[in-house]
């Protein structure tokens, strides 16, 4: 995994040139440049240039990463996109409806002839699928694991495609929350991600009108382990960005942890607070306080 995971990942419809233009200040880690479901199929042709032309003349200086969203593999629309924007050297590429490790492998070989014929410095474009968007694909998620993809960067997951596939009315529970379904192919994301080594990126929270909804789901989801989260408008990405970071208070308590372990060598146990803690929670402080060091130093390099 990154020594510095991607916290947001902002989706930009291919097509617009203003919105590509804008979403560069938008403070997002990552811009996905989407050339699927935002387009309309008419503009498809017109989206790929747009995008070809934005990563060929992007500013110099310090950006946020841009990937790309192709269109599936399985469809001539995908494999054009992936030939018209390599040539760019996008961090890496969404691959939208990934039924599984072999279709990423797959995508792999097309991106090592692609690097070769356009002088990018081979492997170095990444891949992100969005791994659960078919009925198929969630039974396939603990393969990536031992699949041995070395461009794979992390994992996500999507609700909307899926409960088109399933032929769902809904995706949502009585409370407004994911229903059974999702939620249960959610988690298997999280834990294939982990198995796998890579980042565990959740999906879009829908309503961009709900910032404090949004926090909360971001909340969550850091708890569960999740790295960062994908977002649908600018006005989400500085909530994410804070959300997916450790809190202040996560960051007292790891430093607590820390000292009470030092204070006792030797001791794979000790009490802290009323809590009895042992190896792995010394494992999850040193964690919070090197991601922690990581991004301030992040910080620290931006603002110069």
């Amino acid at each position: 995994m990154n020594a510095l995971p991607l916290r947001s990942l902002l989706f930009v419809p291919g097509d617009s040139e203003k919105k590509l233009a804008k979403a560069l200040g938008a403070g997002a880690d990552a811009l996905i440049l989407d050339l699927e479901d935002s387009v309309a199929p008419a503009n498809k042709a017109a989206a790929r240039g747009a995008v070809a032309a934005f990563l060929r003349d992007r500013p110099a200086g310090r950006l946020p990463q841009l990937w790309v969203r192709i269109n599936p593999l399985a469809t001539p629309e995908g494999l054009a996109d992936l030939a018209a924007v390599a040539g760019g050297a996008p961090a890496g590429i969404v691959i939208p409806k990934a039924d599984g490790p072999d279709e990423v492998r797959r995508l792999g070989h097309y991106l090592d002839a692609l690097e070769q014929r356009d002088g990018v410095a081979a492997g170095s474009v990444r891949i992100l699928p969005v791994a659960t968007e078919t009925a198929r694909a969630p039974f396939a998620l603990g393969d990536y694991a031992d699949a041995g993809l070395g461009r794979l960067l992390g994992l996500t997951w999507g609700a909307e495609d899926l409960s088109t596939a399933l032929g769902a009315a809904t995706n949502q529970d009585a409370t407004g929350g994911w229903a059974f379904t999702y939620r249960l192919v959610r988690s298997l994301s999280l834990m294939a991600a982990k198995a796998a080594g890579v980042q565990a990126i959740d999906t879009l929270y829908v309503d961009f009108r709900d910032p404090d909804g949004l926090r909360a789901a971001c909340i969550a989801a850091r708890r569960e382990g999740f790295t960062g989260r994908v977002a649908i408008h600018p006005d989400q990405v500085a909530v994410i960005n804070d959300c997916f970071m450790p809190s202040a208070e996560d960051v007292a308590f790891a430093h607590r942890v820390v000292a009470a372990f030092a204070a006792a060598p030797g001791a794979g146990t000790v009490g802290l607070e009323g809590r009895m803690l042992d190896i792995p929670h010394l494992t999850q402080a040193r964690q919070v306080l090197a991601l922690n060091a990581a991004y301030a130093a992040a910080a620290e390099g931006a603002s110069r």
